[in-house]
């Protein structure tokens, strides 16, 4: 699986933003998927993840009910609606697809993308 990541840029905090990553390769559809974020100095953590199938899904305690991950299987794609962004959502986010149908593990995620930076400004 190959996976290609956009839609990052240059917001003020409160603003939206949505990010799609679009995958290549056999075996989309039977991958879970997740949203990563890795913020200068600090280690890569998962922000939200989707079952195979879109119907199970995590997020991160500080992005609850403001993101919202989903998939499109028809289309191979995996998105990140992002809304009321606040300066420490700063970060670059990267997709990732996992061996298994859903984990939150990220040592479990063996395809990434490129990744794509969210700079959230006051």
């Amino acid at each position: 699986v190959q996976l290609q990541a956009s839609g990052g840029g240059l917001v003020q905090a409160g603003d939206s933003l949505r990010l799609s990553c679009a995958a290549s390769g056999r075996n989309f559809s039977k991958s879970g998927m997740g949203w990563f974020r890795q913020a200068p100095g600090k280690e890569r953590v998962l922000v939200a993840a989707i079952s195979f199938s879109g119907i199970t899904t995590f997020y991160e305690d500080s992005v609850k009910g403001r993101f919202t991950i989903s998939r499109d299987n028809a289309r191979n794609t995996v998105s990140l609606q992002m809304k009321s962004l606040k300066l420490e959502d700063t970060a670059v986010y990267y997709c990732a697809a996992a061996r298994q149908m859903y984990t939150k593990e990220i040592k479990e995620y063996d395809y990434w993308g490129q990744g794509t930076l969210v700079t959230v400004s006051s």
